[in-house]
């Protein structure tokens, strides 16, 4: 079954464009103008991933996304933005953004960040081909569920999707749990750029990427504290490491 996308975009050409690259991808879209638009379509038929475009008039697409969010709707946001600052897109995120992509883009790579966003939500056909018969085996006891992971200073529990650094619970998206998770797991470890990226999105977005230097900068906000050693440390030319210092 082919995915369904909301896409919000005020610019009648780029909205066009998507719209049609989206659907000869294989994807049901159903394209609006404007935030309140996407609002409304989004409560009457809720899609399988949202494309919103940033400043659009009215309501934009960061208030949507704060509403989507506020009303508990989980349903992965891809942000589309002429802003190229990190303050900016930083706000994206704030407002429970998953992904964003700057204006002018290659829609393929909107493309690819859908697919990365769209398998972190289908376990279970995230591995398969669009076609394949996927067969469930359902073992006659389940495992046990994961322990807590702890690692310099932080604890985090996968299975509820908590963390804590000290005694102090961190109000974490699910990007930010999974790329603190990642770095949990391999602390003391330098993880370089493309395995996070394969990691976390599922593709190498390139050297030229700073997506994921914005989620690290997003994450030390949350997760550092006054007085308190950093804990996610630049490996300069390579990647990221998580250690107590």
């Amino acid at each position: 079954m082919s995915r369904t996308v909301l896409l919000a975009e005020d610019d009648r050409a780029i909205r066009h464009a998507l719209e049609r690259a989206l659907t000869l991808e294989g994807y049901r879209v159903t394209a609006v103008s404007d935030g309140v638009e996407a609002l409304a379509q989004a409560h009457r038929t809720p899609p399988d991933v949202l494309v919103l475009d940033v400043m659009m008039p009215g309501i934009d697409g960061l208030q949507v996304c704060r509403v989507l969010r506020a009303e508990g709707d989980r349903t992965p946001i891809l942000m589309l933005t002429a802003l190229v600052e990190t303050a900016d897109r930083i706000a994206g995120l704030d407002a429970g953004a998953d992904d964003y992509v700057v204006k002018p883009f290659d829609v393929e790579e909107v493309f690819a960040r859908l697919r990365a966003l769209l398998r972190r939500t289908d376990p279970v056909t995230k591995d398969a081909s669009p076609d394949a018969h996927v067969h469930v085996h359902v073992p006659r006891q389940a495992p046990p569920p994961e322990r807590c992971l702890e690692a310099a200073g932080v604890r985090m529990d996968p299975q509820a999707r908590r963390a804590w650094r000290g005694g102090r619970e961190l109000e974490l998206t699910r990007t930010e749990f999974e790329l603190l998770e990642l770095l949990v797991r391999n602390a003391a470890i330098v993880l370089d750029h493309s395995t996070i990226y394969d990691r976390i999105w599922g593709y190498d977005f390139g050297p030229g990427s700073k997506n994921l230097a914005v989620y690290v900068g997003y994450l030390r906000r949350k997760l550092d504290e006054p007085g308190a050693p950093q804990l996610i440390h630049t490996v300069r030319g390579v990647g990221y490491v998580l250690r107590e210092d």
